[in-house]
């Protein structure tokens, strides 16, 4: 089997540079994303090696993603890293396993690998590409799933979130963005109108980022949730937009009218 070339790498790019920028500031903090969660399972010890080792993870992966020669490598570097960060999560949840926090914490972290994944993936010749669509598309539309369950159950913390100034409502957009999420999934996970439900969930979390975290970054930039939450809310729009480009490359590469040349030979 021959490896295709991605034609589009807009996603990977976008990825790489979030979580280039989430390496640097876990660097800068000397913290990563939920730590509180990781001290109980990271003794004082093993903190600060856990700290420059994902700082260096991060950094390392997000700048060797972006170029052709090295993507694999980065692939590699930052799925191992944010599936550490996933399985980190777990004592968590089976020690309080009705708290849907922690499972959000998992399936975010495990978005994150699902990216990466696909990206080795598609610079490598191990996966048919109607196999790699699938698998992608599954995986993917279980995180966006939680997602969405994660929104219905902290739906006050949510419309929080959401500026004021926006109408008609805080609790409107909490709700919208919700179903938008629910909706998303069912399509990926049915595979109908998968590649247009991927598009709008980039624009929605993209927005999201632009229209929460950025100006929460501005008026509090000594906060390291916000700058954390800002990186993080546009790595998993890079993922979704590496899902589009596989997506989008499967249409128009049209696969499936092969196969059925093949079956009728």
């Amino acid at each position: 089997m021959t490896v295709s070339t991605p034609i589009s790498n807009l996603g990977r790019h976008v990825f790489g540079v979030a979580a280039l920028a989430f390496g640097l500031i876990t660097l800068v903090w000397h913290d990563y994303k939920d730590w509180d969660q990781l001290r109980s399972i990271l003794n004082a010890t093993d903190g600060p090696v856990f700290v420059y080792a994902a700082a260096a993870a991060q950094i390392f992966g997000g700048a060797a993603i972006q170029f052709r020669r090295t993507a694999k490598t980065g692939a590699v570097v930052l799925g191992a890293a944010y599936l550490a960060f996933a399985l980190l999560c777990l004592p968590r949840i089976v020690a309080t396993p009705r708290i849907y926090n922690s499972w959000g914490n998992f399936f975010e972290q495990f978005s994150l690998v699902t990216g990466a994944a696909i990206v080795y993936a598609r610079f490598s010749s191990a996966w048919a590409p109607e196999t790699l669509s699938r698998v992608g598309r599954i995986l993917f539309g279980i995180c966006v799933a939680s997602f969405a369950l994660e929104q219905a159950i902290y739906l006050n913390a949510t419309a929080a979130l959401v500026p004021k100034w926006i109408p008609p409502s805080q609790m409107f957009w909490a709700i919208t963005t919700t179903a938008a999420f629910a909706l998303a999934a069912g399509a990926l996970l049915a595979n109908r109108l998968a590649l247009l439900a991927t598009r709008l969930l980039i624009m929605m979390i993209a927005i999201f980022g632009l229209v929460v975290w950025v100006p929460l970054l501005l008026s509090g930039p000594h906060s390291h949730t916000n700058w954390s939450e800002t990186a993080e809310t546009f790595a998993i729009a890079g993922v979704a937009w590496i899902l589009a480009d596989l997506l989008g490359e499967y249409r128009r590469n049209d696969y499936r009218p092969q196969r059925r040349e093949i079956a009728r030979t």
